[in-house]
């Protein structure tokens, strides 16, 4: 008997005026990574889907951190050229352990090959950011992501009850058989937020704000840490994986694996950022290019990446250096706090080039005062 694709559709009564979630359609990738037709839902437009000359390599900069006091002035160049062009660099010799990051991603794809049922004990809430999500299908209606998503919290503040709040989410959500990758991926985010901080130092120098504004900003981070699982897919021309968008976060860290699919558009075409063993991909915003980048499938093994999305404590009121403001350069945004513009892409819209722009006049229409 050939099993049928999980998938269902029903009505909602919620639908929110920026984001389209009429319908709601169960993805269960063990069944979908093996179908010759994709659901139309999953279907994207075709001048938005891979073409051949997309494999093309983008080669981006080597930050080599142990660098970093002995050739400062060369390596914060590099980085000040990387985040002007399209905003991505990969960076080495990060002190990050190599066996911690193969059993976080041995870890991941544990959890991705449970059975659909058993991943959705950590189910998503619609309208929060953090959760298990089968391709976002309780948000979105059309033009679905070819993915599934894990996502937590991370805290980097030294309150007792927050200093283990992702091996405690594991263990509260998904059960005690749990608390070892609990443990693992508690560590891998604080060793992500250490290099987070090291980065943002090298991205303040890069842009002529003192060395410890941007460390001193995001000390006590409240972030999220997202796992990404990439199936199969028999039609992967048709689809993809992550759709062309802009993080609203402030700097993103991934880790891929030796899948490629990770693809940024520069100079009007995509090209394809290629896996590197122990190398992260930092991604940038702000005054900087803020990276339009999508993640392509294939029809024949599945992909995985750690994404740690660094953002601040939830009150802290974002707005920019006073040394990056002058008569040339204006205020480009109004002050908010990261609560607000996570709200707005959790609630009201889907991410994508221009979220802070959307974001900046839903604010102006609402009359908030941030």
């Amino acid at each position: 008997m050939v099993q049928q694709p999980l998938i269902s559709l029903t009505c909602r009564k919620d639908k929110s005026p920026l984001m389209d979630t009429s319908n709601d359609l169960v993805f269960d990738a063990s069944v979908l990574s093996h179908e010759r037709n994709i659901p139309n839902q999953f279907i994207w437009p075709s001048e938005e889907t891979p073409k051949p000359d997309s494999t093309e390599e983008l080669v981006v900069p080597l930050i080599d951190l142990s660098l970093y006091h002995s050739q400062e002035t060369g390596l914060v160049r590099l980085v000040r050229s990387a985040c002007e062009q399209h905003g991505f660099f990969q960076v080495v010799n990060h002190g990050i352990d190599p066996k911690l990051l193969q059993e976080a991603h041995r870890c991941a794809e544990m959890f991705f090959q449970m059975p659909l049922m058993e991943k959705q004990r950590a189910q998503r809430k619609q309208g929060e950011s953090c959760g298990y999500a089968s391709s976002f299908t309780g948000r979105f209606a059309s033009k679905l992501p070819w993915k599934e998503t894990l996502s937590f919290r991370f805290s980097d503040q030294k309150q007792k009850q927050k200093q283990s709040i992702v091996r405690d989410y594991f263990v509260d959500t998904l059960g005690e058989a749990y608390r070892h990758t609990g443990g693992i991926y508690q560590k891998y985010c604080e060793e992500m937020s250490r290099l987070s901080l090291d980065i943002m130092e090298v991205l303040g120098l890069s842009l002529g704000v003192d060395r410890a504004h941007y460390r001193a900003f995001f000390e006590g981070n409240d972030s999220i840490m997202r796992l990404n699982y990439y199936p199969p897919c028999q039609k992967p021309e048709q689809t993809l994986g992550t759709g062309p968008h802009c993080d609203p976060t402030s700097l993103t860290i991934l880790h891929q694996d030796d899948v490629a699919g990770l693809q940024v558009y520069i100079d009007g075409k995509w090209r394809t950022i290629r896996p590197r063993a122990n190398a992260f991909v930092a991604l940038s915003n702000g005054r900087y290019k803020s990276c339009l980048h999508r993640a392509v499938v294939n029809s024949r093994v599945p992909r995985k990446s750690l994404a740690f999305f660094l953002c601040p404590q939830m009150d802290k009121v974002v707005k920019p250096p006073g040394q990056l403001i002058d008569a040339k350069n204006p205020r480009a945004y109004p002050d908010f706090t990261w609560s607000a513009l996570l709200n707005f892409t959790q609630k009201h819209y889907r991410s994508d080039m221009k979220t802070l722009d959307a974001f900046t006049d839903w604010i102006l229409r609402q009359g908030q005062k941030l």
